[in-house]
């Protein structure tokens, strides 16, 4: 509804319909009250009740003499009910919600998550390389030498990025560029030798094809902490060509330097286009020491992930490359995984504002780690069905692999979902202590129900755990 403009106002408002009050007679009272209605225009239309007018006046120094003298009335109750009605009601607007922190793009995400996905092409093209009697333990030939490169990137890796972030927070970006610089070679160096240690005198190609891996997660760290995305994808790109059907075989090594010499070259370049330089002044430097649970964290995830590609290889007596759709669906699923830990953040700090105690705000966060817990197992299964269907050669997906993925898949989200408020320790001993009860398990061919307990039981265990230390306000503290 619409009323009288009041005097003096801006004509596009809407206010409160009134009824002027009777003023009092005497035309000497008229020009000092209309001028004193001018000067406190904001704050009468606002006012509720006369009183509020009078408390103004008061809090002005008037007293009732002056008031009699200058205005004509006796007390300030009797001139705030003139103001008062000389006004019209424009309450002030309720403000509008803050603007969502945690608000992310999907597309930004499924592109992270195509970045993540498209290396496994590389095993895809690398088969030739990975030919040959089969190693310890009936793994496929050249799997010892991918492990041990793949294992000690992915923890370095991982406290590499910890520590670039950690400057990036720190508003220090040359200090982040110089770890990188320093960090992301370094890496790729060590990674590669632990490959070449384990390959055995026929493995040599596979080595060589683990420690082209390792140069490609160390040119990828750099490049996704730096917000590269777009780069990388264009430099994996050639890779989608292994899906051609009747590409000689002679094409795959030589597409895997293509994309592994675009990867590091963009790396390089990239590195050396920033400043890295002395940084803004008083910064604290972040503890060596704080990193080392996010690497724990890699290694152990890294492992699983490893553990979910061999299922299919132990199960169906595969002796196909190491990597598969189950691996696939897994890394191609960390896009959607980083959209939903956003949603979360996102809802969390929603049922924060709209719940009446901490009891209803536990249950709120219950709720919703359910809920975006079971949209993401949604989409691995999906995707675990299509990679499973356009995967040359792969395995039917049985009702064990498909468990035992999601399994895994539920550890890796409540992972990262503890890891991203700071509880990385818990998270890095779960998914740790996960993975090596899941590698005794195979080492003693445990059997399959065992291995489905395993991240059964890491995945209830870290879902508890989210729900607790989430579930306090303190948590969500910017």
């Amino acid at each position: 509804m619409s009323g009288s403009p009041r005097p003096g106002g801006d004509e596009g408002q809407d206010t409160l319909p009134f009824i002027p009050r009777q003023r009092p007679p005497g035309p000497a009272a008229d020009e000092p009250v209309a001028q004193l209605a001018l000067r406190l225009e904001g704050l009468i239309a606002a006012a509720v009740h006369p009183d509020e007018i009078a408390a103004i006046i008061e809090s002005d120094g008037m007293t009732d003499v002056r008031i009699s003298a200058v205005y004509g009335h006796p007390d300030s109750f009797s001139l705030a009910e003139e103001l008062y009605g000389r006004v019209g009601r424009r309450y002030p607007s309720p403000p509008a919600p803050p603007p969502e922190p945690w608000h992310t793009h999907l597309g930004s995400c499924l592109l992270r998550g195509l970045v993540f996905a498209l290396p496994g092409l590389a095993y895809v093209l690398g088969a030739p390389l990975l030919a040959g009697p089969p190693a310890a333990l009936g793994l496929p030939a050249g799997t010892l030498s991918l492990l041990a490169g793949a294992v000690t990137g992915w923890v370095w890796n991982q406290s590499l990025s910890h520590r670039a972030h950690s400057w990036l927070s720190l508003a220090d970006r040359p200090a982040a560029v110089r770890a990188l610089r320093l960090g992301a070679p370094l890496g790729a160096a060590l990674s590669a030798l632990a490959a070449f240690a384990v390959a055995g005198p026929d493995d040599l190609p596979g080595a060589a094809f683990a420690a082209g891996q390792c140069c490609y997660l160390a040119a990828a760290t750099a490049l996704l902490v730096l917000g590269r995305e777009r780069a990388l994808f264009w430099a994996l790109l050639p890779l989608t060509l292994g899906l051609l059907p009747g590409l000689p075989s002679a094409a795959g090594p030589l597409l895997l330097l293509v994309s592994l010499g675009s990867a590091v070259t963009l790396a390089v370049r990239a590195l050396c286009a920033e400043p890295a330089g002395p940084g803004p002044g008083g910064a604290v430097s972040p503890r060596l020491t704080a990193s080392v649970p996010y690497g724990l964290f890699g290694l152990g995830a890294g492992v699983l992930v490893l553990y979910a590609a061999l299922g299919d290889v132990f199960r169906h007596g595969s002796t196909g490359t190491v990597a598969g759709p189950s691996a696939v669906a897994l890394t191609l699923s960390m896009g959607p995984a980083e959209w939903l830990l956003h949603r979360f953040r996102a809802q969390s700090l929603a049922g924060l504002r709209g719940s009446l105690s901490a009891r209803g705000f536990r249950g709120s966060v219950a709720v919703t780690v359910l809920l975006c817990l079971g949209a993401y197992l949604l989409v691995l299964a999906a995707l675990a069905e299509a990679g499973t269907g356009l995967w040359p050669g792969a395995p039917p997906l049985d009702g064990v692999g498909l468990a035992t993925l999601l399994l895994i898949g539920a550890v890796l989200w409540t992972g990262l979902l503890l890891q991203s408020f700071g509880a990385a320790v818990a998270a890095a001993v779960v998914c740790c202590a996960a993975a090596l009860a899941q590698t005794l398990a195979l080492v003693l061919a445990a059997p399959a129900t065992t291995g489905l307990m395993v991240p059964g039981g890491a995945a209830t265990l870290l879902a508890a755990l989210a729900c607790v230390l989430l579930g306090r306000a303190t948590a969500h503290r910017p």
